[in-house]
């Protein structure tokens, strides 16, 4: 029954991302030559903006200009600085000589101006020898193209400090690192060619991540565990703990009013070419399932390898003793688990929390803010799913050991 099972899983996991096409959001974005992005504006409307299409206004003497945008990276082979007048209220310019690294234009030198404006949140200066990622408008008429600076490149350190925490796993976790990493590739497999492309083909944000965590968490221990006893308690507790939170957070999330559009990137999910009608408040709530999968799981399978060694040192101790074995472990978790959740979702507020206490913000008008108020029924909910956990792998492992 057991391989019956896992192979039918398995074929699940490979068909659902492959087998359903556009209907899971694949394809939905029109080609465009070379993998670009294609748009018109009008020649001689200096307030048109580049990247958005412009058709109205085409008189007499205007010409609709065709181009199409890039992505690419490149090397700053020099920076010549230039202090602007007070007049012409910027910074500084840097008159930039950028090399092409990556695409169509690889290889090619060219000059851009970078305009420090004195607002740290939008500059990006640059030095020579500097990485960066620009932005370039090739004008399919004439062949001509413009660049412009948009980014610094950071995925270079992030592949490194990745590579350093795959070799880490393997260093010290020997076999059972090379299985986490199989369940990590798992999981961001079925989270980018399962979930997104879901949500983005309008499926239910609840349905689809209360089956995804399910098969999550099945398949995660099996991978690290095998098909053990522990394994079971471990899966059918977590999944009761992340039920729960979802469902506790559902309810008072709905008590209080909550539209899941405290963020500013679930409002700009209005505008998304796809034209995706979605539930924000589902949105919201799937958001905080997956958030507690993690901190849940650790908890339920801590708790029953706990009393799976426990019984395997003295198979003759009764129920009580085991229960109170996995709950002793349970607690010792529970206190620093709680924390991590907490933490974990208010880390990214402080500069928020520092705003109120700059200009004493009324407690009552903090606590009753959309934002803060989904962020508390986030890690309340999150929190109370995993300390419930606890007692039920206990009594869920001790049953399977066949104990009364």
């Amino acid at each position: 029954f057991i391989n019956v099972f896992m192979v039918l899983l398995l074929s699940l996991m490979l068909w659902m991302p492959m087998g359903l096409g556009a209907a899971w959001g694949e394809a939905v974005i029109p080609e465009t030559p070379s993998g670009a992005d294609a748009d018109t504006w009008t020649e001689g409307d200096a307030d048109a903006e580049a990247g958005y299409e412009e058709t109205a206004g085409v008189g007499a003497g205007e010409e609709e200009v065709t181009f199409v945008t890039h992505t690419e990276k490149a090397r700053v082979l020099s920076v010549v600085e230039r202090i602007p007048a007070p007049e012409e209220q910027i910074k500084l310019e840097q008159t930039v000589q950028l090399e092409i690294l990556t695409g169509k234009f690889k290889g090619q030198i060219t000059e851009t101006v970078n305009v420090l404006s004195g607002n740290y949140i939008y500059e990006l200066p640059v030095e020579e020898g500097d990485k960066v990622m620009v932005h370039i408008e090739e004008y399919l008429d004439t062949g001509d193209y413009v660049v412009f600076v948009s980014d610094y490149v950071r995925d270079t350190y992030i592949y490194w400090l990745g590579a350093f925490f795959l070799l880490l796993l393997i260093a010290i976790g020997r076999m059972q690192g090379v299985k986490t990493i199989v369940t990590l590739a798992i999981t961001m497999t079925l989270i980018y060619k399962v979930l997104l492309p879901a949500l983005l083909a309008g499926y239910s944000p609840i349905m689809i991540t209360a089956a995804l965590a399910v098969i999550i968490n099945i398949v995660t221990y099996l991978v690290i565990s095998g098909v053990r006893r522990k394994s079971f308690a471990a899966m059918i507790g977590a999944t009761l703990g992340v039920i729960i939170a979802g469902v506790l957070a559902y309810g008072v999330g709905s008590m209080v009013r909550l539209t899941g559009l405290s963020g500013e990137e679930a409002g700009m999910l209005m505008y998304i070419p796809q034209g995706t009608q979605f539930n924000f408040k589902e949105l919201m709530f799937s958001g905080i399932l997956l958030g507690a999968l993690g901190a849940v799981m650790d908890v339920a399978m801590s708790v029953s390898s706990a009393i799976d060694e426990v019984h395997r040192a003295n198979p003759l101790l009764k129920s009580k003793a085991l229960f109170s074995a996995g709950m002793t472990v349970g607690k010792d978790i529970m206190g620093t688990m709680s924390n991590t959740l907490i933490l974990a979702y208010t880390g990214s507020s402080i500069p928020l929390l520092l705003i109120f206490m700059a200009y004493d913000t009324p407690l009552a008008r903090i606590i009753n803010l959309d934002l803060i108020a989904t962020e508390i029924v986030r890690s309340l909910a999150g929190t109370i799913g995993l300390v419930l956990t606890i007692p039920i792998t206990a009594v869920i492992a001790v049953g399977l050991k066949g104990k009364n």
